[in-house]
């Protein structure tokens, strides 16, 4: 079934396009890899920062009966940890999702 399409358009149709991450088709790919590290490392110490202070929050509203401050603490705990396992996993979800990605 020709739809009034070239010959030359429907022959790149056909054809299996195999395009994969290239690790040195940039120049800095390496310093940028370092970045993106350094970046990881940066947040997950706002997580852990994020975490004890919102644990000493938890604990003042706690110990001063005040539920509101109380529950913004547990909140910021629930939040601190949610940061931190996002930051940690995020390679591996990355890594995950591609491999999904190039399955189908």
């Amino acid at each position: 079934m020709n739809l009034g399409l070239p010959a030359a358009v429907l022959s790149l149709v056909q054809q299996d396009i195999n395009i994969g991450p290239n690790s040195n088709g940039l120049p800095g790919i390496s310093q940028l890899k370092s970045i993106v590290g350094a970046t990881m490392t940066v947040g997950l110490i706002l997580a852990v920062l994020a975490l004890i202070v919102s644990a000493v929050v938890w604990a003042l509203g706690a110990n001063s009966s005040n539920p509101h401050l109380a529950g913004r603490g547990k909140f910021g705990v629930l939040v601190g940890l949610g940061a931190a396992i996002i930051t940690g996993a995020s390679v591996a979800l990355v890594n995950f999702f591609w491999n999904v990605g190039q399955a189908v």
